[in-house]
């Protein structure tokens, strides 16, 4: 059976995140899922409901990455649905922090518990969207979760396919 990808791009970035999951999808060996969520309902209830749903029909041996705003709507979904996640891990992209210390939207801050799967995250250091500082913010708020940086890619992860692809294996 064919290892799968999940992807779930950020706000706006429908057609921006494509390249990438098509990359990781194709160095992975994985048929790609990549939903897309709506631009028009930003709202995490809007975002979560999709992501279940593509979520709960993935198994332990497939793979999980979320960038930007999409891996903080997932953060909160993994972490409501706990034991029941069939995936074991997931990839965190330039996650941005939604709490007082971050960028202080209460609607899209987490609140935790953290997850019982096993998470990276992953920034650039020349991220011009999601400051870099964020990294640290959530590592902070993520103690179990494996940090990778990156010196450049921006906030699309940049020329950083292979290297992704190496490190999610």
């Amino acid at each position: 059976m064919t290892r799968r990808l999940l992807f779930i791009h950020g706000a706006g970035g429908g057609d921006d995140d494509r390249s990438l999951a098509d990359g990781l999808a194709s160095l992975l060996d994985a048929d790609l899922t990549y939903p897309l969520l709506p631009d028009e309902d930003m709202s995490p209830a809007a975002w979560a409901s999709p992501i279940r749903t593509h979520l709960h029909r993935l198994g332990p041996d497939d793979v999980l990455v979320a960038h930007s705003f999409g891996a903080s709507v997932l953060l909160q979904v993994l972490a409501e649905t706990a034991t029941s996640v069939p995936v074991r891990r997931a990839t965190l992209l330039a996650m941005p922090n939604f709490e007082p210390v971050g960028w202080d939207v209460p609607e899209y801050a987490f609140d935790g518990p953290e997850p019982d799967v096993e998470l990276a995250l992953h920034h650039c250091a020349d991220d011009e969207v999601v400051e870099f500082g964020h990294l640290t913010l959530n590592a902070a708020r993520l103690p179990s979760a494996t940090v990778h940086r990156h010196t450049t890619g921006g906030h699309q992860f940049d020329g950083l396919a292979q290297r992704l692809a190496t490190i999610i294996g």
